[in-house]
């Protein structure tokens, strides 16, 4: 992994531009929906065209916010077939990576803020059959996730401080997105971008565009007083 950080420089350096991704995906935030019917929630956002369902934990510790836990998780799978996309906002995280891959979980994403080396607990993901992802905080700079790439199945870029729902997007972590696209295209890399924090139809263009391929969308699907999922999921899609 020595090649990357100069590799990194010389993206940066040369702004490449590479082909945008064909097909994007739309992954909707649990952490906006009504907690009270998570289970017809999910089963409807099925319904509505999304691909996967994010679901952000988060343990009070790494982020001052608490949600829900591997049992949870249990309980909503039986209310539908996407893949479950389990975001770990806690330190340490070591210790949840088996019970929420045992819940049902199809992908976890680690963040590298979480811990000095991510590597085995990458590996270990990946060692559960489930693919193993990798986040930064908007303040966290790229060449921190370079040397875990080949370990990774996915990049998730938080473009808001992660917390709390219904956040502005940061513009600047444009630039961010598109340095790490550049990076998995020069290394031949079969890795996801996906974006986190303030996605909406205004935005979703200038974020794929960049060079991402899964939006991670709240607010912007689970709008005051409209159930219409399917028409924001296909805006978001359609952005291109």
């Amino acid at each position: 992994m020595v090649f990357l950080k100069p590799l990194f420089d010389f993206i940066k350096i040369k702004n490449i531009n590479f082909p945008m991704p064909s097909k994007i995906k739309i992954s909707p935030s649990i952490l906006s929906a009504d907690f009270s019917k998570l289970g017809t929630e999910i089963y409807e956002l099925e319904k509505a065209g999304a691909d996967l369902i994010h679901i952000d934990i988060m343990d009070g510790h790494f982020v001052p916010n608490i949600t829900i836990g591997p049992e949870i998780i249990k309980s909503l799978r039986k209310h539908t077939s996407l893949p479950f996309d389990v975001h770990l906002m806690t330190s340490p995280h070591k210790n949840w990576i088996k019970p929420f891959a045992k819940a049902g979980a199809n992908i976890i994403t680690i963040h590298v803020e979480a811990q000095n080396n991510p590597i085995n607990s990458l590996e270990e993901i990946r060692s559960l059959g489930i693919r193993a992802g990798i986040s930064l905080k908007p303040d966290t700079p790229v060449e921190k996730v370079t040397p875990y790439l080949k370990y990774c199945d996915l990049v998730l870029v938080m473009t808001v401080n992660p917390g709390f729902g219904g956040q502005k997007f940061i513009e600047s972590q444009l630039k961010k997105i598109k340095n790490i696209r550049s990076i998995i295209e020069v290394s031949n890399l079969k890795i996801d971008v996906e974006v986190d924090g303030g996605i909406n139809k205004t935005n979703a263009k200038k974020v794929i565009n960049a060079g991402a391929n899964i939006l991670v969308a709240g607010s912007s699907i689970f709008t005051p007083n409209s159930n219409d999922y399917s028409q924001n999921i296909t805006e978001l899609k359609n952005s291109t």
